[in-house]
């Protein structure tokens, strides 16, 4: 049903682009971030796990810290309300093991949890897995209808929109943006 195919170049020029400015963009929050983490918690700053890319291949995701043990810290509670976590996967888009729009990336166990380690759920993993996309836009858990919707129609314009909704997230707040979008659904 879907048939593999490479991602363009535009895509990938798109996400070193967008990554390289996120990073001068995000520079003093990221600062900010770093040291309010440091002050309300200490070390370490950066979190990283193993979560499956592209043609299922493994690679370390980079979040900035949110928990201690299993526990929320209080800047964690705001850079998971307004998505200012994920920044540093910047550094992952950089090294292409992401994208800037594309699947939720999942861990291992998540996978083999959801069966999506059948190959019916192949076209997952056919593109690289995304900074953003519909799942982190709409707050949905990672449902393989969203991904397969995206797989099936992604575009420049698309990646724009999905990316443009997330600058959304991170300035309003997902709760927010969600109300907003499903406003919209309604009128």
């Amino acid at each position: 049903m879907f048939k593999g195919r490479s991602e363009p170049w535009r895509k990938r020029l798109f996400d070193i682009v967008g990554a390289v400015g996120g990073l001068v963009a995000f520079s003093p929050v990221m600062a900010g971030i770093a040291v309010a983490i440091l002050l309300d918690d200490g070390r370490p700053i950066l979190f990283r796990q193993e979560r499956m890319g592209r043609a299922r291949r493994p690679f370390h995701l980079v979040k900035f810290r949110s928990m201690r043990g299993h526990r929320i810290t209080r800047v964690g509670r705001l850079l998971r309300a307004t998505g200012l976590d994920e920044l540093p996967q910047f550094m992952n888009i950089l090294r292409g093991e992401m994208s800037a729009v594309g699947p939720r990336p999942l861990t291992e166990s998540d996978v083999r949890r959801l069966g999506w380690d059948a190959p019916r759920y192949d076209f997952r993993w056919r593109v690289r897995p995304g900074l953003t996309g519909f799942a982190q836009v709409i707050g949905a858990s990672p449902t393989a209808s969203l991904d397969r919707y995206y797989v099936a129609r992604q575009s420049l314009l698309l990646d724009v929109r999905l990316v443009a909704a997330s600058f959304a997230i991170n300035a309003l707040g997902k709760a927010r943006v969600r109300q907003l979008l499903l406003r919209g659904r309604a009128t």
